[in-house]
């Protein structure tokens, strides 16, 4: 490997463009899915989506399970935020600036744009360096066609760099006057700018990719400072927000660092519901089920009506192998919250646990209402395609397989999976269509017409 990096070194600038498409690669990345988080930091969202003239309805706000400091978009359906960014700030109305920039970038279509940029800069640095081979190969001297390569490709990527800055600061701006439209002081971005001028003086290997594709942080701060000393946000109340965002902070660092850590920082007096998370999901991890149940029961009592607190506590059941108090639990959840896509997934998760006839019946249909509203979650349709094998049907069994290794990016395995499903299921029937369009979209570039 290292002889080929030596041989094509003219060649890394082109490299260096093609990296700059992994940070909107959406699909491919790990997500952590909760359904109380989520609706946390979708909460939290709603008045900078609507300021933004957007739909709250079609923009959701994902967490990468990724520790790195980076936010993005792909498309105009969610703003996906690493998790170790949510952990770093230390302020909802931090995090709520990152959102507003993220929202920018829909809201001015800069995705589009920077997927054509890519493909431009792309295809300018393969044509230099075909007039680079031809030129040494016609001159006689390789250092000649070299140099032409590793200056087209060079431009190139300045040119997209150059692009990609301007939509950066252009989504500050913009960020800026949605924060200030939802009431939301502007001033909050300063704090992202501060966590990020420090990564500028690491080297490039250790910069997060926010880092190396957005302006100098201290410029951008200066510029935002100016900017926001114009704008006059409205007084609103951040009561319902700051306790929102607590409680998904929490419950997110909960999830990923150790018991010993959470049960440190938050200790045994704090009563708070983000307290009372953490430490539910500290002792959980450390199988202590008596005390992460009587965190629960304290939540349960003081907030009934909450559909996520139930939620968590039948996630922890069935994690734990507890199957009847897993069920019991999203009972109550499916009960306070029946159209929420993750609650009717793990309650099919749990009815599955129990593997009766009658049970797994039940799994399906809530696993397929499940399916119905979140059509990209992992979990939901690896538990359907076990739902539909034990009830014999292997066609469909094949396509929820097809279809997850289809999110997930591996294509050779969802094509596998998709051409077992067209093989089962009878012709022109709704599943058969959609293996069909699997194997369209996974068909080899060779093969295609």
């Amino acid at each position: 490997m290292t002889a080929h990096v030596t041989r094509f070194r003219p060649l890394l600038p082109l490299l260096l463009i093609c990296t700059l498409l992994l940070p909107i690669q959406g699909r491919a990345q790990s997500l952590i899915r909760d359904a109380g988080m989520e609706y946390g930091l979708n909460s939290m969202a709603r008045p900078i989506i609507e300021a933004a003239g957007l739909s709250a309805s079609r923009i959701r706000v994902l967490v990468v399970n990724d520790m790195g400091l980076n936010a993005f978009v792909t498309d105009g359906r969610a703003v996906y935020i690493h998790a170790g960014l949510i952990l770093r700030l230390q302020s909802s109305e931090a995090l709520q600036a990152v959102i507003a920039h993220e929202l920018a970038h829909i809201a001015n279509g800069h995705f589009v744009r920077r997927q054509l940029n890519m493909q431009n800069a792309k295809r300018n640095s393969l044509l230099g360096m075909a007039a680079g081979i031809a030129a040494g190969a016609l001159s006689g001297s390789p250092e000649l066609g070299a140099g032409i390569i590793q200056g087209s490709s060079g431009s190139a990527l300045g040119v997209l760099l150059a692009h990609t800055r301007a939509e950066e600061a252009a989504a500050d701006k913009a960020g800026l006057r949605y924060l200030a439209r939802a009431g939301i002081p502007p001033d909050a971005m300063q704090e992202v700018f501060a966590l990020f001028a420090g990564q500028e003086a690491l080297s490039p290997s250790r910069q997060s990719a926010w880092a190396r594709t957005h302006p100098m942080s201290r410029d951008r701060a200066r510029a935002a400072e100016n900017f926001a000393a114009v704008l006059s946000p409205r007084t609103t109340d951040r009561t319902r927000t700051e306790y929102w965002y607590q409680r998904a902070r929490g419950k997110l660092s909960a999830y990923l660092r150790s018991p010993s850590y959470t049960l440190d920082k938050v200790g045994p007096n704090d009563d708070s519901d983000a307290a009372r998370i953490q430490r539910a999901v500290a002792y959980f991890k450390l199988s202590d089920m008596d005390r992460a149940r009587a965190e629960m029961a304290a939540l349960i009592e003081k907030r009934p009506a909450d559909p996520y607190f139930h939620e968590l506590l039948g996630w922890m059941e069935i994690e734990s192998g507890n199957s009847t108090h897993a069920v019991a639990a999203y009972e109550e959840a499916i009960a306070l919250a029946p159209r929420i896509s993750m609650i009717q997934g793990g309650y099919g998760r749990s009815l599955l646990t129990l593997n009766t006839p009658e049970t797994d019946k039940k799994a399906l249909k809530a696993l397929e209402r499940a399916r119905s509203g979140d059509r990209y979650n992992q979990r939901i349709l690896r538990d359907l395609a076990v739902a539909y094998a034990r009830q014999g049907n292997n066609g469909m069994a094949a396509l929820s397989t097809a279809q997850r290794y289809e999110v997930m990016g591996m294509r050779e395995d969802a094509r596998l999976h998709a051409t077992r499903a067209s093989d089962q299921l009878p012709v022109g029937s709704p599943g058969w269509s959609r293996a069909q369009d699997i194997l369209r979209a996974t068909e080899p570039k060779s093969q295609r017409r």
